[in-house]
């Protein structure tokens, strides 16, 4: 997304959003919690996988967390971007991880990206095409047709 649709997007819509691209079948097994903290707003958020399912609670901290990540909200958006990963941002000192940062890693092996094209009723879709990375903002011609 663009810089400015992620400055918009509050901390709790993004972290929702990563349950959306996680894929349930991948995180089969899969149970942690992490206790996200970003002091230059504030907040404070429980993230758990449990039951191949992502869920967050904003306002919270978990007493006993696999992983306590404390990190700028502004710098978590070089994250949300897909500039800058997470443990990137720990290597350099940006971010701090206390506990498992190898979390990290396991929760991204979960994520996929859809194409957000997707069929919505059955057979209204054309015949499937490749989408590596598709550009919301992207104008399509309009074909044109004699009738």
């Amino acid at each position: 997304s663009s810089p400015d649709v992620i400055r918009a997007m509050s901390t709790e819509l993004f972290l929702n959003f990563l349950g959306i691209r996680m894929d349930s079948r991948q995180a089969e097994g899969l149970r942690f919690t992490i206790n996200l903290v970003t002091p230059d707003t504030g907040e404070q958020f429980i993230i758990e996988m449990e039951n191949a399912t992502l869920t967050n609670i904003a306002g919270f901290q978990a007493a006993t967390a696999d992983l306590t990540l404390t990190i700028n909200r502004a710098d978590l958006e070089q994250t949300m971007m897909g500039a800058k990963t997470l443990e990137a941002q720990i290597a350099d000192g940006t971010a701090t991880a206390e506990g498992d940062a190898g979390i990290l890693a396991r929760l991204a092996s979960t994520m996929v990206d859809f194409d957000p094209r997707f069929e919505i009723m059955p057979g209204t879709h054309g015949p499937a095409a490749a989408v590596a990375h598709a550009d919301p903002y992207q104008a399509v011609p309009e074909r044109i047709t004699a009738e």
